[in-house]
Formats: structure tokens, C-alpha cells, sequence
């Protein structure tokens, strides 16, 4: 049996186990009357506070990590738990005496939930996504009022929530079939970005909103209190707690919340990027480089080289940590070039150099998928786009290529040129500067080599630690071109 086989027998089984035992139970002797509004009511409301309370955490978590889709997460279960704590609240008898709300508020949880979802799915690159990655920082915010006004309108105003008409058919299986098809696009396009990747993350999403189907079908065909009807409680608490989980493991690195604040702002380049190099990111990175031995410590440098010349440029906060984590995984589109050519000792052939051209693009690819925000995008795929327009992948000149790529090239050359490879003895200092300052204005922005040059005047005992603390130093100052 494949391993991909096993990942879709081990989700259907996950899926098909709670709705069969629904449908076993319902109905039966078994399937119980458990009058339990009192339980209802303290167990449920609280459960969901303490799930929104997580929710909103993510929400908080997703802007220190400039990943759009955990913002888009953060929302879909903050929306879940948030209406669910109208859910337990509004049990009929204790603060509210009106009947609808309760079994409404569920649905609409659902409902609200699967959009976000939906949209956590979606490329980075698509317009709608490109739009909110500009007010990421706003959105926990902004929709947190927005829901919690809603929900405070529903509590005053109970009888609106017969406008929903949620409880009536046909809107109860409108909505329905709306959930399926929702998430049923979630589930394929998150079971497919982990078949590549095997990130935690990916697979809790599927296993997360397989559940919410399952909840939203035992919600409209139970019948309340009876023990069937239970179930879909734990399925939605299950959802967001295997969700919480798939973050930790993908994202949680062993610095603390404190030092992640604290290095939000400036901080010793090599400390920045240890803290922001996830454990998704690190992952990609190991992975990169294990295909090439020349390259160990590659994208690091990068990231380390390229922090330093966006500090010289005066770059922000928010462009520092951007260039960061782009340039730790500026090459991942490797993964997709064959062994024979990304170690091949000699000079390439015009089709093998046509396919390590491909690269930029293939890690763009990969990286939209995982929630990459636009600026790291930029230097996965500008990287290697020159000022006068003959780089690739798409032949950009001038300012038509991303400042962060700008920068990122610079770092990408420089280490390149003074680290051995596959193809070539690793250049001196020297060396190297004397191409890149020959490539000014040609491969590279003006600007950025003056800055470049200051930076070396200025500080020349870091290049000299950086270089000398490499896996190299077989030197030479024979040029050959930098793949």
C-alpha cells in the first residue's frame, strides 16, 4: 500500500467512524434522551470561550509569521466559537428564554467557519487574497467587532434570527450542501498541498473540516438532547483543537512569545532569523540543501546577508522580516530539479539550463500554496531577475523588480560566489566584490550595490566571521557563472 493510499483510507476512516456511529445510535434504543440544558449551558459556553480564546491566540500568532493562511484559520474558528458561545449561552431557561436561538447560532457557526476556510485554501497570488494580505494586521480585529456586534444584535433582537430561516427546509439543506461543497474544495486542495509537502498543518485542515461536514449533517438531522445529537458537539470542539495542534507543530519553535515580540523590532540578524525560521520553514530549508551538498548554510546566509544590507537601506520592521524568511526559502523550487543537473560537475547544456531556470517559478508555486506572504513571494521568484532585464523568470528590469528581490540578489551572488560548489571553487572576498561591483547597474540596482559597499566598508569583521565560518574556503577567483 502507498503511503498516499494510507493518508486517504486513514481521513475516510476518520470521517465515516463518528457519521456511523450517528447513524447507528440514531434512532435506536440506544439513542437516549439526555435533558442536559444545565450542562448544556456552563460546559458548552465555557468550552467555546476557552476555543475562541485559542482561535484569537492563532489570529496573533499568524502576524508574527506573515502567513495569510493561518490568519484566514484564526477567522474561520474564531467565527466557530464565537457563535457557539451564543450557541451555550442561548440555551432556553437560563439568560435566554427565546427557543431559536440556540439551535440557528450552531449553524450559523458553521457556515461562517467554512468562507474562511474556503479562503485559507485559496492561492496567495489570487486577487481577493492579494487584497486582504494588505490589511492582515486588521482583519482579527475588524471582524472580532464585527462578529461580536452580530452577536450582541442576535441576543437584543432574538426573533431576526428567523430571517436565516436555517431551521426550514430548503434553506437548512441550502446551507448544507453550501458546507459540502465548501469544504469539500478545502479538504482536496489541502489533502493535495500535503501529498507534496507532509506538513502537519495541511493535514489537520483536512481532517478539521471533514468534521465540520459531519457536525453540519448530524445538526440538521438529530433530534435535539438525544445522544446522537451530542456528537456534533465534540466534532466542532475536535475541529479546532486538532487545528491549534497542526500549529504548534508546523510553527512553534522553542524561543518564547517574549523574545518573538521583542525581536519584532531591531536585533542581532543571526538571532531574528533563528527565532522567525519556523519549523516549517527550517523543513524546507533542510530539504533544499540536502539535495546539494555545496550549499549547506546557503539560504541562511542569504537571509543573513540580505537582513544586513535591508538594515543598511533602512527597510522596516515588516520588509526585514519579509527578506528573513524569503530568503531562507528563495530556493526551494530545487526540490524539483533532477540530481543530475543540480550537481552536475560541468558546464550545463542549454536544456538543462532552461530547467534550472524553472526554479524561481517552482518555488513560487510552493510557497503561494503554503501561505507565503506577497513580499517573501517576490524574492522567491524575482531573486534572479537582473536590472537590465536578461534575468529570469519573467525578464523584469529596473524597478519593475521587487525591492526585496533587489536586495535578496545581491546576498544570493555574494554567497554564491565565495562558497564552493558543484561547478566551481569557492572566489575570495575580493573576488566577489569585484564582480558585483562590475555588475552594478547591469545585474544588479545601483542603489543597492552602494549600499552593499558601504556595509562592507563598514563592517568588514562580519563578512570575514560569516565566510570564515562556512563549510568552504577552497578558494579561487576563476568566475564562472552563478546558477
Amino acid at each position: 500500500m502507498s503511503k498516499n493510499t494510507a493518508i486517504f483510507i486513514r481521513f475516510a476512516a476518520a470521517m465515516l467512524l463518528p457519521l456511523a456511529a450517528y447513524l447507528l445510535v440514531r434512532g435506536t434504543t440506544f439513542d437516549k434522551i439526555i435533558n442536559a440544558p444545565h450542562e448544556h449551558f456552563y460546559i458548552v459556553s465555557l468550552v467555546a470561550l476557552l476555543s475562541l480564546g485559542l482561535a484569537i491566540a492563532v489570529g496573533f500568532v499568524a502576524i508574527s509569521l506573515r502567513n495569510i493562511k493561518i490568519s484566514f484559520l484564526s477567522l474561520s474558528y474564531v467565527s466557530l466559537t464565537a457563535m457557539f458561545v451564543l450557541h451555550g449561552l442561548s440555551t432556553p431557561g437560563f439568560i435566554m428564554h427565546h427557543s431559536g436561538i440556540a439551535g440557528s447560532a450552531a449553524q450559523l457557526s458553521v457556515l461562517l467557519a467554512v468562507v474562511w476556510l474556503w479562503l485559507s485554501s485559496l492561492s496567495v497570488d489570487q486577487p481577493i487574497i492579494k487584497w486582504f494580505t494588505e490589511w492582515q494586521r486588521y482583519l482579527l480585529p475588524v471582524w472580532s467587532v464585527l462578529l461580536f456586534g452580530f452577536c450582541f444584535f442576535l441576543w437584543f433582537f432574538p426573533d431576526t434570527i428567523m430571517f436565516f430561516q436555517l431551521k426550514e427546509v430548503p434553506m437548512m439543506w441550502a446551507a448544507t450542501l453550501f458546507i459540502i461543497a465548501m469544504n469539500g474544495w478545502t479538504i482536496y486542495r489541502y489533502l493535495m498541498t500535503y501529498i507534496s509537502t507532509r506538513f502537519p498543518l495541511q493535514l489537520a485542515i483536512v481532517y478539521g473540516a471533514g468534521w465540520m461536514i459531519v457536525a453540519q449533517i448530524i445538526i440538521v438531522t438529530g433530534e435535539t438532547w438525544n445522544v446522537s445529537w451530542w456528537l456534533y458537539h465534540f466534532l466542532l470542539l475536535a475541529s479546532v483543537l486538532i487545528m491549534v495542534t497542526g500549529i504548534v507543530n508546523q510553527y512553534v519553535s522553542s524561543k518564547s512569545i517574549t523574545s518573538s515580540i521583542k525581536l519584532m523590532f531591531r536585533s542581532n540578524p543571526s538571532d531574528w532569523i533563528n527565532t522567525y525560521m519556523s519549523t516549517s520553514v527550517r523543513e524546507l530549508v533542510m530539504t533544499t540543501e540536502a539535495r546539494d551538498s555545496y550549499t549547506a548554510g546557503h539560504n541562511y546566509r542569504v537571509a543573513l546577508y540580505a537582513l544586513k544590507l535591508g538594515e543598511e537601506l533602512s527597510l522596516c520592521s515588516e520588509e526585514l522580516r519579509a527578506i528573513a524568511q524569503g530568503g531562507l526559502v528563495h530556493d526551494v523550487g530545487k526540490l524539483r530539479i533532477p540530481d543530475t543537473i543540480l550537481n552536475k560537475p560541468g558546464k550545463l547544456t542549454p536544456e538543462e539550463r532552461l530547467i534550472i531556470e524553472v526554479h524561481p517559478v517552482s518555488g513560487y508555486d510552493l510557497c503561494k500554496r503554503l501561505g507565503f506572504m506577497p513580499e517573501e513571494l517576490s524574492v522567491v521568484r524575482s531573486h534572479h531577475e537582473k536590472w537590465d532585464g536578461s534575468g529570469y523568470p519573467d525578464q523584469l528590469a529596473g524597478e519593475e523588480i521587487p525591492l526585496l528581490a533587489r536586495v535578496t540578489a545581491i546576498a544570493d551572488v555574494y554567497d554564491a560566489l565565495t562558497s564552493s560548489r558543484s561547478y566551481r571553487k569557492a572566489m575570495t572576498h575580493e573576488a566577489a566584490m569585484e564582480i558585483i561591483l562590475k555588475e552594478r547597474g547591469k545585474h544588479f540596482d545601483p542603489y543597492c550595490v552602494d549600499a552593499w559597499e558601504r556595509l562592507v566598508q563598514e563592517q568588514p569583521l562580519f563578512f570575514e566571521e560569516t565566510i570564515k565560518n562556512s563549510p568552504h574556503l577552497k578558494l579561487d577567483k576563476k568566475y564562472v557563472n552563478v546558477r
